[in-house]
């Protein structure tokens, strides 16, 4: 049997962040789980690109937690992605990112910069000098920002390979707030974008997805919800759903309606 072009397409269609290609285009957070084995079967339910860590929020529990989360995210055998959660100045940001460099063995950072405690949004002002500071080091930085164009070229400027918006403040599962400006940054940049924060449906994955973005990253809506295991693969396949969407190629909308079945035998006053 031939297999049709857009298949093999589909087939061929994989993630790939700073010259590396990951298994998946869902990335997920490994925080605020009910159990250490639920985060575990959750992330084999999803079978992330990546996993997210905490440094900073990890390094806070007991020795004994510590040590068995380390042991638990070696056991997983995910990609870990660390990030600077928690971080409210460059300076923070970069002595995180350090530790974890050597505490994960990975040049790969989330950069977090947070500026307001309540919004979680990040300091806008300063996150495009911090991520180039983080970049000249060598890290493969990947930035948490708001949808603002200007602010994600200015990333892409001073090298940041990929971008990561959020859809609305962090946990708040609301899902997209802000269409157009999504969209517009979808269709400006040419950079791998990755929608971080604020998707609390699957439905809210697989609308990004299907206009245009590279991948998503969740943790409240998964590890908060009544499963997170069945959340979690439900959000993997929403996200699969939206991919192949988007390269399928979806029709226009219409503003009349339009007949989807053959005029033949219809009277010819109908067919005006």
């Amino acid at each position: 049997m031939t297999i049709p072009l857009q298949n093999k397409l589909h087939s061929a269609d994989t993630l790939v962040l700073y010259g590396e290609t990951f298994a998946s285009r869902l990335l997920l957070g490994t925080s605020r789980y009910p159990s250490p084995q639920v985060l575990e079967n959750a992330v084999r339910s999803a079978n992330p690109g990546m996993i997210t860590v905490s440094l900073r929020r990890q390094g806070s529990a007991t020795t004994e937690a510590h040590s068995g989360f380390w042991d638990l995210l070696k056991k997983m055998a995910v990609p870990v992605l660390p990030n600077t959660a928690g971080c409210h100045s460059p300076q923070e940001v970069i002595a995180t990112a350090k530790m974890a460099r050597e505490v994960f063995e990975t040049d790969w950072i989330k950069l977090e910069l947070i500026g307001d405690d309540y919004t979680l949004q990040p300091d806008t002002l300063r996150l495009v000098a911090t991520a180039e500071t983080l970049i000249r080091d060598g890290f493969k930085v990947l930035p948490y920002c708001t949808e603002d164009l200007i602010l994600c070229q200015r990333l892409v400027d001073v090298g940041c390979q990929a971008v990561m918006p959020w859809a609305a403040p962090i946990g708040t599962g609301q899902g997209p707030l802000n269409p157009y400006a999504l969209q517009l940054l979808r269709d400006r940049l040419k950079v791998p974008l990755l929608v971080d924060a604020g998707l609390g449906l699957p439905s809210h994955a697989c609308t990004v997805m299907e206009w245009g973005y590279d991948g998503v990253l969740l943790n409240t809506a998964v590890a908060l919800a009544d499963d997170p295991i069945a959340m979690a693969n439900a959000f993997a396949m929403a996200v699969q759903a939206g991919r192949s969407a988007h390269l399928s190629g979806a029709m226009k909308a219409q503003v009349s309606a339009q007949a989807s079945t053959p005029l033949v035998g219809t009277p010819f006053w109908h067919q005006e």
